[in-house]
């Protein structure tokens, strides 16, 4: 396998597994254990959670690197290249890297089938244990007690929120998608949870394993006015700590709450100008994320968000209320075939003004004919597409510098925007 591509390497991973998801840990651990990667670094936070744990990483991330330590940072899926998913000092692995962590993978597998996302876990395991990392932030791929992250004890476990995904593995209520996402959970370690409602199932999750659970609106929580924003939480020793007069950041105020929680309680300590400085430095690629794009003379607004889901939908709804646009919001939208099409729409009909729909790059995607229809039963003023840049295209031909474009409802469709924008310039 010596001189394959990252290409390549990703090319022979899709084949190399019978199926893409293959929930546990057995498999995945004997390899760990011959590739002697029981500790990426010294210390190791992991984060889960319905939405938010991306938003969770680099706020986290952020707040460490302020403290002069060396960051690492798993997350998936990547928008445009792989790279994004390991992180190190800020920097995305390298190519050789990769290829160099993939290889040591597969010679300790032998005769071991892994997956894609589990050759992709080691890997990074790999090269955090190479680079002398004082900390890793690992972002749990789904669920969380079977997922291949889970094989790192962590030293704080977080869940951003509890809601329905992935309804064929974690199940189909709340409380067993709770259950799952617990098995993060650690013995006297602690477990935070951003969900204000979390389901019993959790808390007792929480109690079975001895874990010190810590909950938004009891332990640590957050106020926000116009433009700035209050928290309180507690240090290692549950002491009381408060921060005031932040500024509101460019991702989610409530995951800024939640990554301040597990950065005390990894014992660490910051004041309110710091923390400031590094909540607002902090970026992810496709949330929230707001770009100027020059089309025919024109300079246009764009907003790109991944949510996937009624959940995150819903956190959109309530972000593009508090931001409303001089002019139209044009939306360019596609979705996957499992995902609630009629939760996502629901929480986002009256924000969007106009609609072009496509179908996304892969077998899972719904058509452009199914989202025109549901979107036309619904009285919304829809065109359908034939893909996301003919629908980004066409919406940026109708777009006057007072509107807004809204690309959404799913990485593939961010991703495919991102890549649209990249050959403009």
């Amino acid at each position: 396998m010596t001189g394959r591509s990252l290409d390549a390497w990703l090319a022979y991973l899709e084949r190399l597994h019978p199926v893409a998801i293959d929930m546990g840990l057995d498999r995945v651990r004997r390899v760990a254990e011959r590739l002697g990667v029981s500790r990426p670094a010294p210390r190791v936070v992991t984060v889960t959670g319905t939405n938010g744990k991306g938003s969770t990483c680099s706020f986290l991330a952020a707040l460490l690197t302020s403290q002069g330590l060396k960051v690492g940072v798993y997350s998936s899926p990547h928008l445009l290249r792989y790279n994004e998913r390991v992180v190190i000092d800020g920097q995305p692995a390298s190519d050789d890297a990769l290829c160099q962590a993939f290889e040591a993978v597969e010679r300790a597998r032998g005769e071991v089938s892994l997956t894609y996302f589990e050759m992709g876990t080691l890997a990074a395991f790999w090269l955090f244990e190479h680079a002398g990392l004082d900390i890793a932030v690992l972002e749990v791929g789904l669920g969380g007690r079977l997922d291949a992250v889970n094989l790192i004890d962590a030293d704080v476990a977080v869940i951003t929120n509890i809601g329905l995904d992935h309804a064929e593995w974690l199940g189909d209520t709340r409380e067993s998608v709770a259950r799952e996402k617990a098995g993060i959970f650690r013995p006297a370690r602690p477990a935070l949870c951003g969900d204000r409602m979390p389901p019993a199932t959790l808390v007792e999750a929480a109690g079975e394993l001895g874990a010190t659970l810590l909950q938004r609106g009891a332990d640590f929580d957050l106020c926000v006015s116009q433009t700035t924003w209050y928290w309180r939480g507690l240090d290692a020793q549950g002491a009381a700590v408060e921060l005031a007069g932040l500024t509101l950041p460019s991702l989610p105020v409530e995951n800024a709450a939640l990554a301040l929680q597990a950065f005390f309680s990894l014992g660490f300590d910051i004041g309110a100008i710091p923390a400031n400085a590094a909540l607002s430095a902090a970026r992810m690629t496709g949330r929230l994320d707001r770009r100027v794009v020059t089309w025919r003379g024109k300079r246009l607004q764009l907003l790109l968000d991944v949510g996937h889901n009624p959940h995150a939908a819903e956190f959109l709804a309530r972000e593009l209320a508090r931001r409303p646009v001089s002019g139209r919001r044009l939306g360019v939208f596609g979705l996957l075939a499992d995902k609630d099409l009629s939760g996502i729409l629901d929480a986002l009909l009256d924000h969007v003004d106009a609609w072009a729909v496509a179908p996304l790059p892969t077998p899972r995607t719904r058509s452009s004919e199914q989202l025109q229809q549901a979107l036309a039963q619904r009285g919304a003023l829809v065109e359908a597409c034939g893909s996301i840049g003919q629908a980004l295209g066409q919406q940026c031909e109708q777009a006057t510098e007072d509107d807004e474009l809204l690309v959404f409802g799913s990485f593939y469709c961010v991703a495919e925007g991102l890549d649209w924008m990249q050959r403009l310039t």
